[in-house]
């Protein structure tokens, strides 16, 4: 039996923020040699990322792979370029369908390896008001104010 071994590279916590993520799907991602070693070095930014669909085929835009790699070789390398997903004929309409909607966004939410792929998880997102991230921020505080009362009542 194989383990399955999830490793972190990068999330994007702006996106947890800023929408309520109703539903979660793993992708994954055409990447090029010298982006993968980017992202063994952690060295990823998907805070500005987003999908968009061409030809039935989903995108994701302006996720940055930083390189160290002197340019030995005579490739451009492009570290904003556009990149393809990798997702099952049911889940792409089952995307497009749903951007269609009124209100509905997909995000980039993390980027992760499993075993040796790297993978993306996007969500299925809808905005929040200012109110609602208003009462995020009471709710989390009022989460660590409880622990620290239980904490000295005991």
């Amino acid at each position: 039996m194989k383990q399955l071994i999830l490793k972190k590279i990068t999330q994007n916590k702006r996106a947890y923020y800023e929408y309520f993520i109703e539903k979660k799907i793993e992708a994954g991602i055409v990447l090029l040699g010298w982006e993968v070693k980017s992202a063994r070095s952690n060295m990823v930014t998907i805070d500005n990322s987003y999908i968009s669909f061409d030809n039935k085929e989903a995108y994701i835009y302006n996720s940055i792979f930083q390189t160290n790699i002197t340019q030995f070789y005579n490739e451009v390398y492009n570290s904003a370029r556009i990149r393809k997903l990798l997702l099952k004929k049911n889940e792409l309409l089952f995307l497009m369908e749903t951007v269609k909607q009124r209100g509905y966004t997909i995000v980039v939410l993390d980027l992760y390896w499993r075993n040796s792929w790297i993978k993306i998880n996007i969500g299925i997102a809808k905005g929040k008001k200012k109110y609602d991230k208003r009462n995020v921020i009471d709710t989390h505080k009022w989460k660590k104010e409880k622990v620290h009362i239980l904490k000295y009542v005991k």
